[in-house]
């Protein structure tokens, strides 16, 4: 349509009508004069109406499902993020736990022995210092540590202070080869030197080579002159193997130590030595034998077994 004088005025009156037609439909309520119309209408572009809305309804849906796909996403994340939470925590707590029960042990040995201890946390194991068996601790000369402390934990001797720096120590292990360690048998009293062997069992030379000792025999220090490097009483370990006495002046024992030297963590220093040798009260309780189970049969003979002495003869 050309925009003319005469399409102006008639786009103004259809205007017009429309208004009128709305201020009618308006005011006239469910008895407007114009429903008829109106549902004639709705019968003619209801149809068309619908199949536009199913049309457009599934990108309405598609972008509703992205947009909760997200929130899901968000959702998972979060799940996710509190669970990594969770899991970090109870690990922190089991680690915690782990070292409470390691620092409870420790302070029972301390207490039974009457030895101050410095308690510390293992840093680092002996990279920096060759093939050695070390491990360097977080106390140093600053928190009272000396060269040649006794070290310990809460199974027993762990080695004693080689290097000590400002806030640092350097742990030389029971293990470690150039370790040596004066030993006394439990309640035996056999004295002996004990030497590092590695991964393997300590060796321990006794000095009576007709002592008398056999497996599960227990061991723990002897002591050093002025407690320096090694207090008395500290746990060592058990005998593991005994070897023949051949006449030599010493016998040959290997001990499996009490300390796992690959598993340390809380240990302690022995910054205050006791008063008296506590000498085998720092073992452990040794386990109770489990006492064997018993059987007792009955058996009772029935009528026509034949009693002792005589044969049954057949009927």
């Amino acid at each position: 349509m050309r925009d003319t004088r005469e399409s102006r005025l008639l786009l103004v009156l259809l205007i017009a009508v429309a208004f009128a037609l709305i201020t009618v439909d308006i005011r006239g309520g469910e008895d407007s004069p114009v429903d008829g119309a109106r549902q004639g209408a709705a019968a003619v572009f209801g149809p068309i109406e619908d199949g536009v809305s199913s049309a457009v309804d599934p990108v309405g849906n598609a972008v509703s499902a992205i947009r909760d796909s997200g929130e899901r996403h968000d959702r998972l994340a979060a799940l996710e993020k509190e669970n990594a939470a969770l899991k970090a925590r109870l690990g922190s707590d089991d680690r915690n736990t782990s070292r409470l029960k390691q620092l409870d042990k420790m302070l029972k040995i301390a207490g039974a022995g009457q030895y101050g201890i410095k308690g510390a946390q293992v840093i680092a194991i002996g990279a920096a210092q060759g093939f050695s068996w070390t491990i360097t601790i977080d106390v140093g000369a600053d928190d009272g540590i000396r060269r040649d402390m006794t070290v310990l934990n809460g199974d027993g001797l762990v080695g004693r202070v080689t290097t000590v720096g400002p806030n640092t120590a350097t742990v030389l292990l029971a293990n470690d080869p150039d370790f040596t360690v004066g030993t006394r048998m439990e309640a035996g009293d056999e004295l002996g030197f004990a030497s590092g062997q590695g991964d393997r069992p300590l060796r321990v030379e006794l000095l009576n080579g007709k002592a008398e000792v056999k497996k599960g025999d227990r061991l723990v220090t002897f002591g050093s002159q002025a407690d320096k490097p090694f207090v008395p009483g500290v746990p060592v370990g058990v005998v593991s193997r005994v070897d023949p006495s051949g006449g030599d002046l010493t016998r040959t024992l290997y001990v499996t130590p009490y300390v796992s030297f690959t598993k340390l963590d809380i240990v302690g220093v022995v910054v205050e030595t006791p008063k008296k040798d506590p000498r085998d009260t720092v073992l452990p309780a040794k386990p109770k034998p489990t006492p064997t189970p018993t059987v007792t049969v009955t058996v009772t003979p029935s009528a026509n077994a034949p009693v002792d002495g005589e044969i049954q003869q057949d009927q």
